[in-house]
Formats: C-alpha cells, structure tokens, sequence
C-alpha cells in the first residue's frame, strides 16, 4: 500500500465512519474503483481505532462520568440505580452480541462478506430500514392532521432489554454495507428513541467493540500489501477527520432528517449492482492480491 493510498483510505474511514452508510463498505469500494487491493478487515478494524479514539475525545465527560458511576456502584459508594451507573452496565451488556458473533463469524468477515454483490444488498436494504425508521421518527415529532404529536424515550429509559437489541443492531455491522451507526440508529428509532438518543448510544456502544476489534487485528497488520507505516498513517487521518465529521453529526441529527443518507445508500447500491452485472466491476474486485 502506498502513503497516497492509506491517506485517502483515512480520509475515506474518517468521513465515513460515524454517518449511516458504512465506513467499511466505502473502503472497500474506493479499492475497488481505484483499481487498488482490498485493506482488508485487520485494515478496517485498525484504522477504526483512529475514529473511536475522536470518539472517546467528543464524549470524554460523558465516558468519564459514566465510568465513575460505574465503579463506584462496584464498590457501593454510588447506588446501582444511578442512571449513569447503569449506562455502564447496559454498554457492557450491548457489547456482547458483537462480541460472540465477531469471533464466531471472524472467517467470513473477513472473506465472503466481503463480496461487492453482499455490500450492494446490504446497502439498499438497510437503507430502506434505515428510511422507515426515520419517517415513523418524523411522524411522531410532528404529529399529523389526525395524529397528536408523541414523545419520544431518551437514554434515562433505556433498559437491559433495549440494550441487548441495540447490541444485535449492532452486530449486523459486522457486514461491510450495513453501517454501524446505521443499524443502531434504525433500531433505536424503531424502538421509540430519539435520533439524538439513538446515536449517542450508539456511539458509546461501539467503544469497547472497536478498540477490542481493533488490538485484536493488530497481530494481522503488516501483512500482505498492507504495512505498518500507511496503516498507522491512515489511523491518523481517521481521527482527525473523524472528529470533525462526528461534531458535525451531532448537531445535525438534532434538526435534520436521515433522509439524504437513505437516498445516497439505496443510489450507490444501485450502481453497484448495475456495474457487477454488467460485468464492468468484479465482485471480487481487488481480494487476489488483498
């Protein structure tokens, strides 16, 4: 991998990452246009530290209270049904799904689902998901002609029952196109959370997932095409980009709908299959050398 390579694949993770169209998808298509080998998952899963660490930055007070609460519940000083307490618990329930399904599928993470035909279904689908979601949100904020307006629940209401289904959520990341924040979203809105409740868990959701994924594909990279420098470099971009893009969406979600994310993810996964079919594009563009 060259340094113009990894600095647009950074770039690429970096802008991607924390919007609702799949950071892993994105990566893995600008290798396939660019005619480049595929990062592959040691790549993606690493250079996603970069963007979790902007995470960890942008929510630092958040983590730090939640963390605090969390301890001391551990050790009584804090009761276990403060509410920050509890975050910490449902974060570590939400995280398991990902968990038992990361190890158990590691092998076709890292292959067949890599496949451009998945990552065009992935896209389409999860983006019509993703637009339901997002109009049922909408209907509830503005209410209707003949529909009262409807509150929406916030993270004080969230439970261990919730948690576990914004958990399997998502663990249907682990397929490039589905879109972590994407999948988590859509089913925080589909269980009556706000768009700002909905991310902001799922952000702090993804913290131990990625950093766990992320040390654990460490002993991978530097294999291949890939080397340690242009993985580290990438890692750097991503981060820097990531924080941007992530302050970015935060105040976004908090007046605007999902709607453009939804048109984009069903256009490029049209495209998609239009290139396989017509044989322009191989659905394997990139995986020989990779």
């Amino acid at each position: 991998m060259s340094w113009l390579e990894s600095f647009i694949l950074g770039l690429v993770q970096g802008l991607t990452e924390f919007l609702p169209i799949s950071s892993s998808a994105h990566l893995r298509l600008t290798a396939a246009f660019a005619g480049w080998h595929d990062p592959g998952a040691a790549f993606t899963a690493i250079t996603q530290i970069g963007t979790e660490t902007a995470v960890l930055i942008y929510f630092r007070k958040d983590i730090a209270r939640i963390l605090s609460a969390w301890f001391g519940s551990l050790v009584g000083k804090v009761p276990r049904s403060d509410h920050d307490a509890q975050m910490g618990w449902l974060v570590i329930v939400g995280s398991i799904p990902i968990g038992v399904l990361g190890v158990t599928f590691k092998d076709q993470i890292e292959g067949p689902f890599r496949d451009l035909r998945l990552i065009a279904t992935t896209l389409i689908v999860m983006g019509i998901v993703l637009g339901i979601a997002d109009r049922l949100a909408a209907r509830d904020e503005t209410g209707g002609k003949h529909r009262a307006v409807r509150e929406r629940k916030g993270l004080k209401e969230l439970g261990v029952k919730d948690g576990l289904i914004f958990g399997v959520c998502q663990a249907m990341a682990l397929i490039p196109g589905v879109s972590r924040s994407g999948a988590t979203i859509s089913g925080g809105l589909l269980m009556g959370y706000t768009r700002e409740a909905a991310a902001r868990y799922s952000f702090l959701l993804a913290i131990p997932a990625v950093l766990a994924s992320g040390v654990f594909e460490l002993k991978d990279a530097g294999e291949g095409h890939v080397s340690w420098g242009p993985t580290i470099f990438a890692t750097i971009i991503a981060f820097v980009v990531g924080y941007a893009v992530i302050a970015w969406f935060m105040k976004f979600i908090t007046t605007k709908s999902f709607m453009p994310f939804v048109y984009y993810r069903i256009l490029l996964g049209i495209v998609l299959v239009v290139l396989v079919s017509m044989g322009a594009l191989s659905p394997h563009a990139g995986e020989s050398a990779g």
